[in-house]
């Protein structure tokens, strides 16, 4: 067995205290003054310099270096500002690179509260960075300020360390007191040790020890502020200053804009425009009633932020008096703290650290998603989501994504991360399983494949991502065993999809549902909400009750609380509810022609209806409010905004709308002012279409097709089409490998379904690439796009600058000549040899090879909407 190597601390009396150093030792010091601190960290490095050791220096904080700039010392300077992720994951960077036998220092831990607000944290990282050093058989130093942290971190912190002592300076003389030495003993090591000459002398007289710490009084264990985070420590600062406030004491209105500026840093985020906003329109008494409401500590995160900024904005308002039109609110926000220490403590750190590389990026989440499902929960956070229970009693409630980055100027999120409800039925242990399971779903969404995707492609892989949660009580009401809101929608400042030339983009858009919103955010299968111009609220793209009858909402989704889970419902089995439902006459119309139909068949059901919206848009003034709404928000973001809302009809209150969620919208830009021109002859346009098109103008080369042949893919079974799905994502990531690479994806039906029947069932991370994206009709087949505008699908398209055309060939007007493909070799084949038998149904199409050129050119033009694509 080969013996321990003993290491020098550079104080010969101290080693004999405890025993010296180890390999794999982590040495926390609890300093009075950082002065104190720098005593031992110079004793240290100059002894370890002397015996060639490597030092590493690893600077962050505040306060003066502990660490002269000797020769042989390497320093790194860490910005803690950058997020707990990231400070950690350099820092287990740095130790992986520099690797086993190297001594590091670090700057004051204490200091790392001014970026991060909370104690937690910083035991959060010590817990996590400890064990790695340890494995690395290395020596760390460590400081924490006496008084500055609470007593649960200093108490995980001494669980984690190898050594915690504690220091204190005393008429010259250094004291060293042993709080915890591991795998050490003697029988005085635990006593205070006082500095004497070159010796450290243990203090054995109980009169000395006695005199020493009533003299020095730093143990002070009745302090109540001591017990409490530093971030509570802040958050009784403010409700203190609140009470002032109220009470009219005019000296403390200078300190007003100081706290709120912050408790903003510290619960808002760091992206510098919502801040800003932030900052603008929160008073001390909102900022404290989020605090009243949040479980745990950090960030409340992008959705909760843009739902609660929307709603103060309203109330700012001196033109209209918001309250008579919105819903109140009693929602709860877990913060962003709560997210990594539940990875932490439940063993998942070091596997996020491996999934960040590029290796491990997608592969590594799998198993991380696993463990965060079989993970626990402190005891102190399932006793705060017991009490949420208890508040919200048996009304359904949603637990909804709410990170850091979500919602944020550039960069939606939109649909990555999942939202759960909870139907919420049952009893209180069957409602808390139900309700915690559905927090670590959404917490093991950020392991999703098109969220990591997303985060890819957004540069933002390494960015401090931690996930906040917004828990709401879902709108709406009891009709018969079924709970839902009346309607439900998105709705834009800007609309992009703009059918006719009359309209006005500048006027917003609404895309409309009743029942849950579910419908108006994803891509439906084979049902249609209603889409209204905030212009022209009564205008549809459909023509005639048969077109408006065939694309309309056919299915209602709602939540169960007979079966205790969500479901969706048709329409006709809804019919018996309108007795009870106020505002149906507002949503929809008797469907006279179907009624008759169904009445000579002998049939006996209720008389038929169509859900049109038509009255709420002519009898009230639904579609000006939303207008007038998206108005006062953009005008505040000073950018177009998106919206999420419900709405619900009463007797007495009228239509109160319900506003959820609020973000930046995202667009791809404004049209070119001036066209370029183009020369192409008719026989070569591959495809053209009026209108049904999202994008703005746009004049782009393309160097490939990919082109799903529609007659092929109907023949094919479902699990044919998967393995089809599964093709398209490879040819995806294989574009993706070259910068220049512009291609257009060309498929039956819906990109991205669900249900292979009415497209090809691809996620989109598997279209990601595409420059274009073109969705074509077959009646035979049953293939029908959707012009999604306002769902997450449209969210993916814009933020990717992705091109999308619906085509319907037998629509007038309308050209799909796909014979110009039979002009060019299939490469599919070459480039994916195994997928050969498939080589009738895809086509890959390298224009380039066969000496020709590939052009889409779209974009407004007078008197009418056009795109055309052509090969010269």
């Amino acid at each position: 067995m080969s013996a321990i190597e003993r290491i020098s601390t550079g104080l010969p009396g101290l080693d004999k205290v405890v025993g010296q150093l180890r390999l794999g030792d982590n040495v926390v010091w609890q300093v009075t003054d950082i002065n104190d601190y720098r005593y031992f960290t110079r004793a240290f490095a100059t002894r370890a310099l002397s015996e060639n050791r490597r030092v590493v220096y690893l600077r962050f904080g505040l306060h003066p270096a502990v660490v002269e700039p000797l020769p042989g010392v390497k320093v790194y300077e860490l910005d803690p500002n950058n997020g707990f992720e990231a400070f950690s994951t350099e820092v287990h960077t740095i130790a992986s690179r520099e690797r086993e036998g190297v001594f590091y220092v670090f700057d004051s831990l204490s200091d790392l509260l001014s970026a991060w607000a909370t104690d937690l944290m910083i035991g959060n990282f010590f817990k996590v960075t400890c064990p790695y050093l340890f494995e690395q058989n290395t020596i760390a130093y460590f400081a924490v300020l006496r008084n500055s942290n609470s007593y649960h971190t200093i108490a995980r912190i001494r669980e984690t360390t190898q050594l915690l002592l504690d220091v204190y300076k005393h008429k010259g003389q250094f004291y060293v007191h042993p709080l915890k030495v591991w795998n050490r003993y003697s029988p005085t090591m635990f006593l205070p040790h006082v500095s004497s000459g070159e010796e450290f002398v243990p203090v054995t007289s109980s009169v000395d020890i006695a005199r020493l710490f009533s003299q020095l009084k730093h143990y002070k264990l009745s302090d109540a502020v001591r017990r409490l985070d530093y971030w509570d420590r802040i958050l009784i600062r403010a409700q203190e200053l609140m009470d002032r406030l109220e009470q009219g004491d005019q000296s403390a209105v200078p300190a007003e804009r100081e706290i709120i500026d912050l408790l903003c840093k510290i619960m808002i985020g760091r992206d510098e425009r919502i801040l800003s906003l932030a900052k603008s329109y929160f008073t001390l008494q909102d900022l404290l009633e989020i605090r009243n409401r949040l479980i745990g500590s950090g960030f409340i995160g992008g959705k909760t932020v843009g739902m609660l900024l929307a709603r103060s904005i309203l109330k700012a308002d001196r033109d209209t008096c918001w309250e008579q039109y919105l819903e109140h609110h009693d929602s709860f926000y877990i913060g962003s703290d709560v997210y990594y220490t539940f990875l932490v403590e439940n063993g998942c750190w070091k596997l996020r650290l491996e999934q960040k590389k590029k290796e491990n990026f997608f592969t590594a989440a799998k198993e991380l998603q696993q463990r965060i499902m079989d993970g626990a929960f402190p005891a102190p956070i399932r006793e705060q989501f017991e009490q949420v229970l208890d508040y919200f009693g048996q009304s359904p409630i949603i637990i909804r994504s709410s990170s850091l980055l979500e919602d944020a100027f550039g960069n939606a999120f939109a649909g990555k991360y999942k939202s759960e409800f909870c139907v919420n039925q049952g009893s209180p242990q069957e409602r808390y399983c139900a309700f915690e399971k559905a927090v670590k779903r959404v917490f093991a969404s950020t392991m999703g494949e098109d969220a990591l995707t997303y985060r890819l492609q957004r540069g933002l892989a390494g960015s401090d991502e931690q996930m906040a949660l917004l828990v709401q009580r879902v709108s709406g009401s009891s009709h018969s065993k079924y709970f839902f809101p009346d309607l439900a929608g998105v709705a834009m400042s800007h609309n992009a999809y703009v059918w006719r030339e009359d309209l006005d983009p500048d006027a917003g858009m609404m895309r409309l549902v009743a029942g849950l919103g579910t419908r108006a955010v994803n891509r439906v299968e084979d049902d249609y909400p209603r889409l209204v111009a905030l212009d022209r609220p009564t205008l549809r793209p459909a023509a005639g009750f048969e077109d408006i009858r065939k694309f309309s909402q056919h299915k209602v989704d709602v939540l169960d609380t007979d079966l205790n889970e969500n479901d969706t419902v048709v329409l006709d089995d809804m019919l018996g509810l309108k007795a009870d439902f106020p505002g149906w006459n507002l949503l929809a119309v008797r469907d006279h022609e179907t009624t008759r139909k169904i009445k000579k068949l002998g049939i006996k059901k209720p008389d038929a209806w169509v859900l049109t919206f038509e009255k709420l848009m002519t009898a009230t003034d639904f579609p000006q409010i939303i207008r007038r709404m998206l108005k006062k928000l953009e005008a505040a973001y000073n950018y177009p905004v998106d919206i999420e809302f419900t709405a619900n009809f009463s007797a007495d209150a009228g239509l109160k709308v319900n506003l959820l969620q609020c973000r930046p919208l995202q667009t791809v830009g404004k049209p070119r002012k001036k066209e370029a021109s183009l020369d192409y002859s008719p026989d070569n346009v591959l495809l053209a279409n009026n209108g049904s098109f999202m994008g703005g103008n746009i004049l782009q080369a393309l160097t490939g097709i990919v082109y799903i042949q529609g007659e092929e893919y109907s023949r094919m079974s479902v699990s044919e089409r998967y393995e089809i799905a599964r093709l398209v994502g490879q040819i995806n990531r294989f574009f993706c490998n070259d910068e220049h690479e512009s291609v257009m994806l060309i498929g039956p039906g819906r990109w991205g379904t669900s249900t292979p029947s009415l497209g090809v069932p691809v996620s989109f991370a598997e279209i990601s690439n595409a420059a274009v994206l073109v969705e074509v009709a077959s009646q035979k087949h049953g293939y029908m796009p959707e012009l999604s505008y306002g769902t997450h699908f449209f969210q993916d398209l814009v933020e990717t600058r992705i091109f999308y055309i619906a085509m319907f060939p037998d629509q007038a007007e309308m050209v799909f000549n796909h014979q110009l493909f039979d002009q060019f070799d299939n490469a599919l084949p070459k480039i994916f040899p195994a997928y050969s038998k498939w080589r009738n149904a895809v086509k890959i199409i390298r224009p380039a090879e066969s000496g020709k050129k590939l052009w889409l050119n779209a974009g407004l033009r007078p008197r009418r909407l056009t795109s055309f694509f052509t090969a010269i």
